[in-house]
């Protein structure tokens, strides 16, 4: 049970560090073609995002006690 539970959560916080550099690039301008394109409030969700994964991460992969 704890693998399944390890595997999503890693699994969600891929998707949620792949999703927040997308949208620190299109927020900061470097990925333009989007109505996010130049708006820092993108970059600043992205970053919060990074913040929730590396959460994500530390849940997964945390020392149980015994």
């Amino acid at each position: 049970m704890r693998r399944v539970r390890r595997g999503i959560l890693t699994a969600l916080a891929i998707l949620c560090d792949l999703t927040g550099i997308v949208w620190i690039l299109q927020g900061i301008g470097v990925l333009p073609g989007s109505f996010m394109t130049g708006q820092i409030v993108w970059a600043a969700i992205g970053a919060v995002l990074l913040f929730v994964s590396g959460l994500l991460l530390w849940t997964a992969y945390r020392p149980t006690t015994p």
